[in-house]
């Protein structure tokens, strides 16, 4: 099947997301088992989200034993996520409204950034770089500054997994664990309940699905039920800071820190 499939075939996202995989593995000798470790993770999660469109528990073998998609990188059908319909709207309001009608005011934004491409994203000839890594980081680095904290501090975060891949591009790119680091930070389950930071507890977009402009909304919704002590299952102990990061190719990144503010 792998001899089969012809890589100017495959849709494009999968060849970007799947190539800056291929240079993850080449560059810190892992293995796609790795990625099929957070998919692993993502369906436990997944499976305490009533909202998510996949909850069946997976193991790693389950997801190595998937279809490839990308043979190149060993990506399996499973480390990618469903691309869905979706649809999600907010209602913003003035403080004394708030205040007026008695809603909700325990969460706050405390820092935000809004990145983008720069000319060195193509110079570097890096595909870790082209499907955001730089971005992503440079944004972190705006908002730990503003907030005066460090990844450290986080009890929670929610990052665009479109790919099994961009998680661990993304663990990096947000200091939540070394470069390089990413297999130790899932081998020791440091990236969910019991170790050092909570990821993606709603499953990710691996386990809820990706409806595109709906997604950041998401995950702005499950950071603020965490930070509430709201998320029933999924509930994070002891919750008081919250990252949310979201991207999209071509390209720009948004990176934003709750906080929980009683």
């Amino acid at each position: 099947l792998c001899e089969e499939i012809n890589p100017w075939q495959v849709p494009l996202a999968l060849r970007y997301f799947g190539g800056a995989g291929k240079e993850y593995m080449e560059r810190y000798h892992v293995t796609p088992r790795l990625f099929a470790r957070v998919r692993a993770k993502a369906s436990r999660h997944g499976a305490n989200n009533p909202g998510a469109l996949l909850r069946k528990v997976l193991s790693e073998d389950d997801v190595m034993a998937a279809p490839l998609v990308f043979p190149e990188a060993g990506m399996t059908r499973l480390m990618a996520c469903p691309p869905t319909c979706g649809a999600a709207a907010a209602i913003l309001v003035s403080q004394r409204f708030a205040e007026r009608m008695n809603l909700d005011r325990r969460v706050v934004i405390v820092a935000q950034a809004m990145t983008t491409d720069r000319p060195g994203t193509f110079e570097k000839r890096s595909m870790m770089a082209l499907v955001g890594a730089d971005m992503t980081r440079a944004a972190a680095d705006l908002v730990y500054q503003q907030a005066g904290i460090g990844p450290e501090d986080l009890d929670v975060v929610e990052l665009h997994d479109c790919f099994a891949q961009n998680e661990i591009l993304t663990y990096e790119a947000l200091g939540l664990c070394p470069e390089g680091g990413a297999d130790k930070f899932t081998a020791e389950s440091d990236n969910t309940y019991g170790g050092r930071i909570v990821t993606n507890p709603s499953g990710g977009l691996l386990s809820k699905g990706h409806p595109l402009g709906a997604t950041g909304l998401a995950q702005c919704a499950e950071l603020v039920e965490q930070l509430r002590g709201e998320a029933g299952a999924r509930q994070v102990a002891d919750a008081r800071l919250a990252l949310q990061h979201n991207l999209g190719l071509g390209g720009a990144c948004v990176v934003t820190l709750y906080q929980r503010a009683d």
